[in-house]
């Protein structure tokens, strides 16, 4: 595909006139071909006023005919075959193997999505039937079904340029939900952004839709991502990246004359939990897969392990010393952004200067735009005396904290923020110390794994990728996963309503087959 840097306006390509971006190498720090232009807020205006022209003719079409856009948008994605590959390799420094993987993930939830709309559960519909004859009052005819919330803005995240951007999650759950979408590019990928954004584009072209339910503008600042979320028209807002970032967009959106739910994914250490039992038995094959997931893509995950909590004594001290013949060999690796790699290193090297905190292990040296992996180590005590010390260092960093007892441990766990995950490796001797930090813990993240790291998220029915805050602004809910649909649908009752209004899904002859809730029981009828 040749790039043209322009924006996607509805149906239309024009050249934004608010500045420049290019994209560049990280691996190379060399800039890459062609300059996008910057949105105007006349840019914004037009897609939102697209996008809100589209919604009701959108929202009004089949579950079949949504369902079928989907799998068009994967299909144009896979379409653009190796050169979408190659661009996302030049913008972002990760490998091809990553990279491929994450367009199989953004293509198979997009699909996934397609599944869930022609199940219908997503609707929740409920129907009560009246009661005319209940003493001592009559009960109305009550009927519900979710409806979308409206236009959403999505903004694209550094770490996953495909599964978590343009063509991610959030948009695809939007869209499954029958909301257009606005998507803000991440400014670190606009090559790519382009590509995925012209297979949209494709699609709802191929699929005959309202060229308004979707649209694409590249940001030379700020001003017009905080603009997005202001605009009236945008009922929703999903953004993932930095709690500063996320923190900020979420008050505009809470500011608004009328406030909306901005889903943000922002901070989360990820603690991996060594009981005693696991650590005796196999503690250096945890501390090698423990390095193998600390150094995953150069630790640039959101789910990253980085920290782990266990008990002081010689079965640590042979963690920590597989741990560090792990890591010592491990390359230095590229990380996404010139400005992720200096905040990353500048967080290493806060904790290596602490003076509570001891240097575990250290991987090769870094070169340009390289993350060095780091390994540290800090008393319970100490690390509960110096809060700062749990906040996230994004990248290849994990402090190990030793605990003198597992009430101390335990202490630790409820001094933590909320997190994504929280990791347990355990034998069968530990069940009863972790049955009893389960409660704490299930009040901590919004997924518990058990031996294993969180790295790695499955797209599927039960997955929860969210959390406590600040791993989410909204624990209710997921990014990832069919559940996803949830944050931008909305329920509705209809109470009396006369059966030739009704919606089709509460409709008493149930034509679209539904699974309903009736007088509290699940029916097919």
């Amino acid at each position: 595909m040749n790039l043209t840097g322009e924006l996607l306006i509805g149906g239309r390509a024009t050249r934004g006139a608010q500045g420049e971006i290019r994209g560049i190498d990280p691996a190379t720090g060399e800039t890459l071909e062609t300059v996008f232009g910057g949105a105007t807020l006349e840019d914004l205006e037009a897609a939102c006023a697209l996008a809100a022209a589209a919604f009701q003719p959108y929202r009004a079409l089949s579950y079949e005919t949504r369902a079928t856009f989907l799998e068009t948008i994967a299909e144009h994605i896979e379409a653009l075959g190796d050169d979408l590959i190659v661009r996302v390799m030049a913008e972002s420094g990760l490998p091809r193997g990553r990279l491929e993987g994450e367009r199989g993930r953004t293509t198979g939830q997009l699909r996934l999505f397609a599944s869930v709309l022609r199940d219908g559960g997503f609707l929740e519909t409920r129907i009560d039937p009246a009661m005319p004859d209940r003493k001592p009052m009559a009960r109305p005819d009550l009927r519900l079904r979710n409806i979308p919330l409206g236009p959403v803005a999505v903004f694209g995240a550094s770490n996953f340029p495909l599964a978590f951007s343009v063509a991610g999650g959030d948009t695809a759950s939007a869209l499954a939900a029958g909301c257009p979408v606005v998507v803000k590019a991440h400014p670190a990928h606009p090559g790519t952004s382009e590509m995925m954004g012209r297979a949209i584009q494709g699609a709802v072209a191929a699929c005959g839709l309202h060229p308004g339910v979707f649209s694409l503008i590249h940001d030379s600042g700020f001003e017009v991502g905080q603009a997005l979320v202001a605009d009236p028209r945008i009922k929703a807002a999903g953004f993932t990246g930095s709690r500063r970032g996320g923190l900020a967009l979420a008050a505009v959106a809470q500011g608004r004359p009328e406030p909306i739910p901005f889903y943000a994914e922002m901070s989360s250490i990820n603690p991996v939990l060594l009981f005693p039992a696991a650590l005796a038995a196999r503690g250096p094959a945890i501390a090698k897969d423990f390095v193998g997931a600390l150094t995953l893509g150069a630790g640039q995950f959101c789910t990253n392990p980085g920290l782990i909590l266990a008990l002081e004594g010689p079965e640590l001290n042979g963690f920590l010393a597989a741990a560090e013949e792990a890591l010592s060999p491990v390359p230095a690796a590229t990380m996404l952004t010139p400005a992720i790699s200096r905040v990353y290193a500048a967080g290493v090297q806060a904790l290596a200067q602490s003076a509570v905190v001891t240097q575990v292990a250290k991987g090769q040296q870094p070169g340009h735009n390289q993350g060095q992996a780091a390994l540290f180590s800090v008393s319970g005590a100490d690390f509960l005396a110096h809060p700062h010390l749990a906040e996230e260092v994004f990248g290849a960093a994990s402090i190990v904290v030793r605990c003198a007892d597992m009430a101390e441990l335990h202490r630790v766990v409820l001094a933590l923020e909320g997190q994504l995950t929280v990791a347990l490796h355990m034998d069968e001797p530990d069940h009863a110390l972790a049955a009893d930090l389960l409660p704490d813990l299930e009040l901590k993240a919004g997924r518990i794994l058990v031996n294993g790291f969180g790295t790695g998220v499955e797209v599927a029915h039960a997955m929860v990728h969210g959390g406590p805050f600040p791993a989410t602004s909204d624990s209710r809910t997921t990014s990832v996963g069919s559940l996803a649909i949830a944050r931008f649908l909305r329920p509705v009752s209809y109470q009396n309503l006369p059966a030739a209004l009704l919606p089709d899904e509460l409709k008493p002859e149930n034509p679209l087959g539904l699974a309903r809730r009736v007088d509290g029981k699940l029916s097919l009828t």
